[in-house]
């Protein structure tokens, strides 16, 4: 039985939340475990190097919103930046050089940085402002399922044949991506509404000037609480990866695989819920549940150095991370709705966490080497109580901020 538009764009942007999931987040943990194992670096060199590769697309990602907010081929940037990142995993093999492993790494953080504004926005104007809600939480769903299901195939590859497998594993799935996007009707995505406008209004059909972003409190608050969720979660993972690997070598990779799949296993029912229910408890409870998770997930981390336990406590990044994936754009769209700039400040607000998570790295590297692990997890469990405090105290309920007659779904445009 043929598949209608709407079925045939919905699965497409299914696979391709799937596909792009290990792609999006980087290879993170599995390059800490790379260069630890394979090359023996210090803790401090992995989150230098780290860093580096994450400030240098960091200046992209403002430019990749306001980009994906003008052009009609938001299509044929995702394909090609999932090339690009294809093109780094291929490199990473044959290079232990400092400087091009944080080239390639660079590169790929560049590429990367059109994913999520390309994603929200294809949704967005292909669903509407009312469906986006529940559109948000199945693309969170499927980005969660994804990562699961290569963590799984990477921690395999890896115990079968090294470390290394796991970079030949992240270009078959941006390849892949390549595909889902192709899936996904041109005609069926009205850019107008794709990047905020509001079509009910009058003059709705011109942007917003920069100044509406700059003057929005809200929205700035927002961004530095982003910003403190990832200096004090970014880092999380790869400092339990390091544990891992100096207390059994040879399990490092299977075990962090473990870790990121019953996260993000916890991450898929998450995800469904929050894009299910935020229409109907709101945005506020939903962040403070997200941001309550991560202070407790760091202190939890230095009551033991067992494996098995590590894991466990790594169950809770499913929680906080679940909620933040979905309540990230919808803020976002409710603080920007009617201003055309819904793509940009996307990009802009990526920018914010994306600085936290380059930062995270090398304050938690410099944490271990001069107090150990355990003073890195504390540190960064004080990071998340600040970021949470601030959640609490400045942000405003946001959803009240959509104006209640959106238009219920876009018209299509022609490519």
């Amino acid at each position: 039985m043929a598949l209608s538009l709407d079925q045939r764009n919905s699965r497409s942007l299914d696979a391709l939340n799937f596909f792009l999931a290990d792609v999006r987040d980087g290879l993170g943990p599995y390059l800490a475990i790379y260069l630890l194992a394979v090359h023996h670096w210090d803790p401090a060199s992995i989150g230098v190097v780290m860093t580096i590769a994450a400030l240098a697309g960091l200046a992209t990602q403002g430019l990749a919103g306001a980009l994906i907010d003008r052009t009609r081929s938001k299509r044929a940037l995702v394909a090609v930046a999932a090339l690009m990142v294809t093109a780094s995993c291929l490199v990473l093999p044959f290079t232990e050089s400092f400087t091009l492993v944080a080239l390639t790494q660079g590169l790929s953080s560049i590429a990367a940085s059109v994913f999520a504004p390309a994603i929200a926005a294809i949704s967005l104007g292909i669903t509407g402002p009312k469906a986006f809600t529940r559109r948000t939480g199945r693309n969170e769903t499927f980005n969660h399922a994804g990562n699961a299901v290569a963590a799984m195939l990477a921690g395999g590859f890896a115990y079968l044949f090294g470390p290394v497998a796991v970079f030949y594993l992240m270009a078959v799935m941006a390849v892949a991506s390549v595909f889902a996007i192709a899936g996904v009707s041109a005609r069926a995505i009205d850019h107008d509404v794709a990047r905020g406008l509001d079509k009910t209004r009058d003059h709705s059909d011109q942007p917003s000037g920069w100044r509406v972003l700059l003057s929005n409190r809200s929205l700035m608050t927002f961004a530095i609480c982003c910003a403190l969720f990832h200096l004090a979660n970014a880092a999380m993972l790869p400092l339990v990866s390091q544990k891992l690997a100096q207390i059994d070598l040879s399990m490092a990779t299977p075990l962090t695989s473990l870790c990121i799949v019953a996260a993000q296993l916890v991450m898929v029912p998450v995800a469904m819920l929050a894009g299910a229910k935020a229409d109907q408890w709101g945005r506020k409870p939903l962040l403070l549940l997200g941001f309550v998770i991560l202070p407790i997930r760091g202190l939890l981390y230095t009551l033991s150095d067992d494996p098995y336990w590590l894991v466990a406590v790594q169950l809770l990044d499913g929680f906080g991370a679940g909620i933040f994936g979905v309540m990230f754009p919808l803020v976002i769209k409710d603080l920007t709705h009617g201003t055309g700039r819904f793509n940009v400040s996307l990009g802009v607000l990526s920018t914010a966490f994306g600085l936290g998570a380059a930062l995270s790295s090398s304050v938690a590297g410099f944490a271990v080497k001069w107090g150990g692990y355990n003073a890195a997890f504390l540190t960064l469990a004080a990071i998340a109580t600040l970021a949470l405090a601030l959640v609490w105290l400045k942000m405003p309920e946001t959803l009240a901020r959509a104006t209640a007659n959106e238009p219920s779904k876009p018209t299509p445009q022609a490519a």
